[in-house]
């Protein structure tokens, strides 16, 4: 029996794909010939962060188990559950898939310990024995080479990372244990949170297609356990929010939304970049859209309690990047990381990513030109808006050289929407490419260590 030859269409996408997997080889080959010639990029296994160290651990069954189960039920499950009862499940799984995935590095090294290393967060929570003192301190130990500068994530951040470390030690749960578990549980909130806006701006039918894509995202590997797996949680649940209320007309949504995207603000300079995914959101509302206004004013209260604690965000932000070209970042060659940062979303999104991203652009090409000729559009915005927004942040925060590598989880609260266009893809391959995902992400944690 002769193959079936591809489609135009389906053609198309496995060659982005195959283009996206061909730039991440070419960025892997030129960072090890820099080395080779002395010129190292500085990322061990360039251009992702970590160590080349083929193993198994705990998760190495239950993670494949767990990926083979969602591809072969998950679309029948998303197609039929009552929503609520879905995503709830969708959630569940995903802090398993996201949990399997750090356990092939094992407890301690892929769970526990973590953030406890001497350039992590819970470095430095034993040390802040007075709130206010560290807030309005803060700024004046982000400088390195001084005897009290902070570790180099706190320097990075604003103090509401710090914060949240701090608050989670007083509560009882010290430790690295209680740490990862709380960056994973808030991660998966983006597996609950995108297929609801795309719900809320879309369709039903549009947000059960991307559910599946949502929990097996292959970032899942730098959720477990990172920081900006948290962020991404706390920035999507805000987005959710601010969707809720700008489509509902409900101002309490709206206000809580402004008020997580603002904290998001204080966890990670970079999150400023959520404004396009935030402004897409807007675009996409219906005739509550001015209820988006009360999100400005949600953001207020934060903002305000920040500075009036003592920490200025502007100058935090301005030395961070002084601090920034005081360590690796002023050896990593820009000319390098301009691209290769991109090669890294292959495997950071998956090959899935570049299917999606080159239908978005199509679409959207053709929904200018339809409203220029004043014809219909073909697709709904939402699943190619959203996408691109996110593709929009990511190129501002590559742009601007400060995102030289690291960025497969530096980017984790931008990348989770490009799942959002998961819908784009033609329902006959949509099983093909959800199995590409699983199969990365576990090829990726298998073969390498990953290390921030």
């Amino acid at each position: 029996m002769r193959p079936r030859i591809l489609n135009r269409p389906a053609r198309a996408d496995l060659i982005a794909a195959v283009a996206a997997l061909g730039l991440f080889a070419v960025a892997a080959s030129v960072g090890g010939v820099l080395y080779l010639l002395g010129r190292p990029v500085h990322a061990s296994a360039a251009p992702l962060f970590a160590d080349w160290r083929p193993h198994v651990g705990p998760g190495t069954l239950p993670a494949p188990a767990l990926a083979a189960l969602v591809w072969w039920h998950g679309p029948a499950l998303a197609a039929r559950l009552p929503w609520r009862r879905l995503l709830a499940l969708s959630y569940v799984t995903a802090v398993a898939w996201t949990t399997s995935l750090a356990l092939i590095d094992g407890w301690q090294r892929g769970i526990a310990g973590r953030l406890t290393t001497r350039f992590e967060y819970l470095h430095e929570v034993a040390g802040v024995t007075d709130l206010p003192a560290m807030l309005r301190g803060f700024t004046a130990r982000i400088l390195d080479f001084q005897p009290d500068s902070w570790t180099t994530h706190v320097s990075g951040h604003p103090p509401g990372a710090l914060l949240v470390f701090v608050w989670l030690d007083r509560a009882g749960l010290s430790g690295g244990a209680w740490a990862g578990v709380l960056c994973i549980a808030v991660a998966a909130l983006t597996a609950v949170a995108v297929p609801q806006t795309v719900r809320l701006l879309g369709t039903d039918e549009q947000a059960r297609t991307v559910l599946p894509f949502a929990v097996l995202f292959p970032g899942a590997i730098w959720s477990g356990v990172s920081a900006d797996g948290l962020f991404a949680g706390v920035t999507a649940a805000g987005i959710l929010l601010l969707a809720f209320g700008v489509t509902r007309g409900t101002v309490a949504a709206a206000l809580a939304g402004g008020a997580l995207l603002a904290f998001g603000c204080y966890l990670s300079y970079g999150l400023v970049l959520m404004a396009p995914i935030a402004v897409a959101v807007l675009v996409l509302a219906g005739p509550h859209r001015r209820t988006g206004w009360w999100a400005c004013v949600g953001a207020v209260p934060v903002v305000a309690a920040f500075t009036a604690a003592g920490f200025d965000w502007t100058t935090g932000y301005h030395l961070v990047v002084e601090r920034y070209y005081q360590g690796l970042a002023s050896h990593r060659p820009y000319a390098y990381w301009v691209w290769a940062d991109l090669a890294i979303l292959t495997v950071a999104a998956g090959p899935a990513a570049a299917v999606v991203l080159r239908r978005a652009a199509l679409a959207g090409w053709r929904a200018i030109a339809a409203w220029r000729t004043r014809a219909a559009d073909v697709l709904p915005r939402v699943t190619w808006l959203l996408p691109l927004a996110a593709a929009a942040a990511i190129a501002a925060a590559d742009l601007s050289g400060y995102s030289k590598a690291e960025v497969e989880r530096i980017w984790l609260p931008f990348m989770v929407w490009f799942m959002a266009g998961a819908v784009l893809i033609p329902p006959s391959s949509r099983r093909t490419w959800l199995a590409v995902q699983a199969a990365v992400a576990l090829a990726v944690n298998h073969l390498l260590l990953t290390t921030w």
